[in-house]
């Protein structure tokens, strides 16, 4: 597999994209919002989406340079129309927007419609965190196809539903959640196929509602929700106030839509902290308390206890010097763009 540094992968992203008719600027914002993805270890939403994400272009299911709309407004909430634009382009500018509400207000929520795969949900509350803030992202898939079967079936009726939050504070890294309401991200399934990989048992059922470790059996079975076969009736609940929140409320309703296109849905909130704590009392407290995790004594076998977020700030700092691995099967499909687009060798392929 090449390994690359994270500003080639965003040189290339961009221009693959622009290739395909995506204005620079929000070409820039989607590479850099998947690379970074790569960087905090979560493959499965990085580069390996640009071929997906350039296809819905083609098929005119993504549209570059779609207005941001917004529908309904007062001082602390916000309803935005993304025209069916990148996610990543109208979900950063929703949040940036909630964020300034909050600064003025104290907290603020926002919820958005009609707009392309949001990518890794941690880097809307992450600009909270960056702003003082507290910061808070749902997301479903609208009447996309359904990847997760409720607990208790075996057939497909969810998304994966991940909820995300971040926290200011004086770590060196993140204090941020960030989550599927299902087993686990469909996109590790995808990665684990593109790789020839098995996936754990108790991930997804084949079509018969069978266990399988097989990736490529997820088409016409399921993922299972957060718990598995034992509890996961807690991810379906987590899933169903997902789908609430930022299916029903958004007005994109459940269910799926005949032509499967796909369009995330997202309630976000951003909370000033200086609102109920001095900021700089509350960043010294959270580290505080992720340290006083972390002096836990390990359990056998393990390495130590995490703060939530510490992972992928690891991952972060290892990729960011030594490179990012990307698997053949993605490489070969980004060169096959390229070729596609006429610049091959402008991009060293």
């Amino acid at each position: 597999m090449p390994k690359l540094p994270a500003e080639r992968l965003r040189e290339i992203g961009t221009a693959l994209l622009m290739a395909n008719k995506v204005p620079e600027e929000e070409a820039a914002t989607v590479a850099r919002h998947v690379v970074n993805a790569n960087l905090a270890g979560h493959d499965s939403h990085g580069v390996i989406m640009l071929p997906n994400y350039i296809e819905r272009v083609r098929a005119g299911q993504i549209v570059p340079g779609a207005p941001f709309t917004i529908v309904q407004e007062s001082p602390t909430t916000t309803v935005v129309d993304g025209n069916w634009g990148f996610g990543y382009v109208i979900n950063e500018k929703a949040m940036q927007l909630t964020i300034e509400k909050a600064e003025k207000s104290n907290i603020a929520a926002c919820t958005v419609f009609r707009q392309g795969h949001v990518g890794r949900l941690a880097s809307y509350p992450l600009m909270a965190a960056r702003a003082g803030m507290i910061g808070m992202a749902w997301a479903d898939s609208g009447r996309s196809p359904k990847g997760v079967a409720p607990f208790g079936g075996r057939a497909a009726r969810l998304g994966t539903n991940p909820w995300a939050m971040a926290v200011p504070s004086d770590l060196d890294g993140p204090f941020c959640m960030d989550m599927a309401t299902s087993a686990v991200a469909m996109g590790k399934i995808k990665l684990a196929e593109a790789r020839g990989q098995e996936v754990p048992r108790g991930w997804i059922v084949d079509s018969e509602g069978e266990l399988t470790t097989d990736p490529k059996k997820i088409q016409g079975g399921a993922l299972l929700p957060l718990g598995g076969p034992g509890e996961g009736y807690k991810g379906t609940a987590l899933a169903a106030m997902g789908e609430v929140f930022c299916g029903l409320l958004t007005g994109l309703g459940f269910g799926v839509e005949p032509t499967g296109r796909h369009n995330d849905g997202c309630f976000l909130i951003a909370i000033k902290v200086d609102a109920f704590r001095p900021l700089l009392t509350f960043q010294k407290e959270v580290a505080d308390f992720a340290h006083y995790l972390k002096d836990t004594p390990p359990a056998k076998g393990s390495s130590g206890v995490l703060y939530p977020g510490e992972v992928e700030h690891m991952a972060e700092k290892k990729r960011g010097a030594e490179g990012i691995e990307i698997e053949d099967a993605t490489w070969k499909k980004l060169g096959a763009l390229a070729e596609e687009g006429g610049i091959a060798g402008k991009l060293g392929f």
